[in-house]
């Protein structure tokens, strides 16, 4: 019998205390991923969303608080920074930290900035920040606005990893971060993007969110509109998708640079663009753009410079002033960076524990709701801050009502703290504190302390009026915070206000609130030039056209080109239509093998031995001045594989083919047209077959004609054979040795014509053709006396 006990591990490895666990593989490998996957969501990759921080930016901010790096003192190493950060509160990488803190500094990946950083903190094209030896920063006025109240016990604290120290929790978050700067991470199963917004309308939705907490989501958008990009641009996504985005969580936007039209006199102009869309390398996009000129993909784009300074200047020229700028501009669009679609997916931490995606007005609820937590708890703390100061302006009072008492007490007795304490004090202040009648009045511990610790100075009577000012403006202190922590109403008041200042600070002003239309905008930025306020909205909103209705091949300049290709695949495109016969040089062993006539906007069909068709831009064709280049360059045509056909497309157009196999079908050439490099399979063979011919059936065809490599020749109708659009065919023709040697469509009563060995013309009418008719798949009949000996019909 098998034994079944759980084996036991060698004795070297059995553990001092002799205590073995052991469990499933399944099960240990399942928790732990667990804990690993849930410590990615909570602690690294999704932002808390009271303060829309992540762990790792929260620590930084907290760390520069303790190295007082505020914004109105001086600048401090980056090093400094990163090595509290990775010392005291987050056990990371230094690379890390630095990266995240360089993007707090960043003001076009983030659209307020919490650090101000000098130095090289990277730019728009893409370059990297300088090491964090070169680079200095400090917090900048939204960051100490996000942490306002931790010293007044608005939010809780817990331990550092290594239990030296303390953090805080969350940040108290007066300015709406989460919404305002966005957030993006991926973590294990989940991820977050959230695009950045206009902090004075994200205020302006919660300030009616809390004065209406039904309020409907598109009364909501109605002050926030929709995202507000660092970098500008224009917001061209229809209203019912943005709605239907923020409803959900999820969803997208269509963002497209900001470009404009400038004249350049003489009919010649050029287009500027001055906005690009949030998180696209300029550098990279320009690269992008110039593979277009030069690949052709883009013809009626003559060039792209990049005259940007300070500011983004982009300058394209058209290859024509007779070039619509519009119709430019949509194929950028389409082809390029110039447009993006920005992710919405506000998957957030609720309570900084549940991961949750929400929409908007779940998200503006939880920050209000943390606001209302945070403003009692800086109440609660500022009351018991009051009844401490009232407690030792008690004393002093005391103190004073019976001076003479006290500074004898003082001067003659040894114990004088114990016999302060158990004096029982004539005359006590009034509205201080209720007392029992007959009750002793006598001083505590803390009163009695502060009494001994009075200057001299401070007995005079000035003082004592001092004092008692004092207490009454505590005392109408503390009856107003009671007050406010008693009442759900003035605690919203008071929310309001603190909203509307920070709006205030933060927000755009007042002659520029609401504007938001691109055109207005537009005009706006260019009024104010460099003095764009931070707070003012920078991406606008726009209609624009469906990309689907933009055809690319609009875009090509149509010019009758003629295409040669050779028998060692070499390829080009001579310009205008000369004469097929025209002797044109070759490469040494090469010759022609295709030539036809072709224009600029169409698409070439290439067939290959093994039944695949490629498609080709006839625009995109190397120049005839030379031998020109090889196909095998442009698709995916293995060496080994020969070009069998090559045609122009035709729209609506169907073609024979057929393999060496004698098996065949009707194909449609808009079926054949292949979007990709590797092409499209049509005709399936299998060795030793290979395709044999690929013709476009001419209009009004009505019969087929097939001939074997045995010089028998067989004549059917087109409607026996199927129209496929991929497979191997129906049988052509019967062969008991060899294979089909070529095949024609042709329309029965124009019959068939031939030159003979001798160049006559020869003429098989239909009625001479009945000999030949038989069903498909038969064997067949030898070819009419005269028939090429290359066993090939003629075109």
């Amino acid at each position: 019998m098998a034994d079944t006990t759980d084996p036991q591990p060698p004795r070297d490895e059995v553990p001092e205390d002799g205590v073995v666990l052991a469990e499933p593989l399944r099960r240990a490998l399942g928790d732990r991923y667990l804990q690993y996957a849930l410590s990615t969501i909570m602690h690294r990759a999704l932002p808390d969303a009271r303060d829309g921080l992540k762990p790792v930016h929260r620590r930084i901010l907290w760390a520069m608080r303790l190295l007082k790096l505020d914004p109105a003192q001086g600048f401090k190493k980056s090093a400094r920074v990163v090595g509290d950060v990775i010392g005291k509160y987050h056990p990371h990488g230094d690379a890390a930290v630095y990266d995240a803190m360089v993007r707090l500094a960043q003001d076009f990946a983030i659209r307020y900035p919490l650090v101000n950083g000098q130095g090289n903190f990277g730019n728009i094209d893409g370059d990297g920040p300088a090491s964090l030896r070169y680079t200095e920063a400090k917090m900048t006025d939204v960051a100490t606005a996000m942490m306002d109240g931790l010293d007044e016990d608005a939010v809780d604290f817990r331990e550092t990893y290594d239990g030296e120290d303390r953090e805080p929790i969350v940040m108290p978050g007066a300015f709406p971060n989460l919404l305002a700067n966005g957030a993006a991470g991926i973590a294990v199963g989940m991820a977050t993007s959230i695009p950045p917004h206009n902090a004075g309308e994200v205020i302006d939705a919660a300030l009616h969110l809390v004065k209406h907490p039904d309020a409907r989501l598109e009364t909501l958008l109605e002050k926030m509109p929709g995202p507000d990009f660092p970098t500008g641009g224009v917001l061209v996504e229809p209203r019912e998708s943005i709605v239907e985005a923020y409803r959900t969580g999820r969803g997208g936007f269509r963002l497209r640079a900001r470009w404009e039209r400038e004249d350049l006199g003489r009919g010649q102009w050029q287009i500027v663009v001055r906005e690009i869309p949030y998180q696209v390398a300029k550098s990279r996009l320009i690269e992008k753009v110039a593979d277009l000129i030069q690949s052709k993909k883009l013809p009626i784009l003559g060039d792209i410079r990049d005259e940007s300074a300070e500011d983004v200047r982009i300058v394209l020229e058209p290859k024509s002033r007779n070039v619509e700028p519009a119709l430019l501009m949509d194929a950028l669009f389409k082809l390029t960076d110039f447009e993006v679609r920005a992710s919405l997916n506000m998957n957030v931490l609720i309570d900084g524990r549940t991961p949750k995606v929400c929409g908007l007005s779940e998200v503006l609820r939880a920050w209000l709701d943390h606001q209302r937590d945070v403003l009692q708890r800086r109440s609660r703390h500022r009351l018991e801050k009051i009844a401490r100061r009232l407690e030792v302006l008690e004393g002093h009072i005391v103190a004073y009502l019976n001076l003479d008492r006290v500074i004898e007490i003082i001067r003659w007795d040894d114990d004088p703290k114990a016999s302060l304490m158990a004096e029982d004090w004539a005359q006590w202040p009034e509205g201080i504190e209720a007392r029992e009648a007959g009750a002793p009045l006598r001083l505590n511990e803390v009163q009695a302390e502060a009494i001994l610790n009075m200057r001299l100075r401070s007995l005079r009577r000035l003082e004592e009026m001092e004092l008692r000012a004092e207490r009454d403006r505590l005392m109408a202190e503390r009856a107003e915070l009671e007050a406010l922590l008693g009442s759900d109403e003035a605690q919203w008041a008071r929310i309001s206000d603190a909203l509307r200042a920070t709006r205030d600070k933060f927000g755009a002003p007042k002659k520029l609130r609401g504007i938001t239309f691109a055109d207005d905008l537009n005009a706006a930025k260019d009024a104010a030039g460099e003095d764009w306020p931070l707070g003012a909205r920078r991406t606008g909103f726009a209609d624009a056209p469906k990309l689907e209705d933009i055809s690319l091949d609009a875009l090509i300049e149509r010019e009758p080109i003629t295409v040669v290709c050779s028998k060692m695949g070499w390829i080009r495109a001579m310009k205008g239509h000369i004469a097929l016969d025209q002797e044109l040089k070759f490469k040494d062993g090469d010759g022609p093998m295709f030539a036809f006539h072709a224009e600029t906007t169409d698409k070439l069909l290439l067939m290959s031995g093994a039944g695949r068709v490629f498609t080709l831009g006839a625009d995109k064709l190397p120049g005839g001045r030379g031998m020109g280049e090889p196909v095998r360059l442009m698709i995916e045509l293995p060496n080994e594989d020969q070009i069998l056909a090559f045609m122009v497309h035709r729209p609506g157009a169907k073609a024979l083919v057929a393999s060496t196999a004698g098996d065949g079908f009707v194909c449609a050439l808009d079926d054949m047209v292949a979007q990709t490099r590797t092409g499209r399979q049509v005709l399936n063979v299998k060795a030793p077959a290979a395709a044999a011919l690929m013709k476009v059936i001419p209009e009004g065809a009505d019969s087929v004609a097939v001939i074997g490599e045995n010089r028998k020749m067989l004549v059917f109708g087109l409607d026996e054979l199927p129209q496929l659009g991929r497979g191997k065919g129906v049988r052509l023709q019967k062969y008991k040795d060899g294979g089909l040697s070529d095949a024609i469509a042709f329309k029965r009563e124009d019959g068939l014509k031939w030159l003979d060995g001798g160049g006559r013309t020869r003429h098989v009418t239909s009625d001479d053709l009945r000999e030949w008719e038989l069903k498909r798949a038969g064997a067949g009949w030898m070819a009419p006396r005269g028939f090429p000996r290359d066993n090939k019909f003629p075109g």
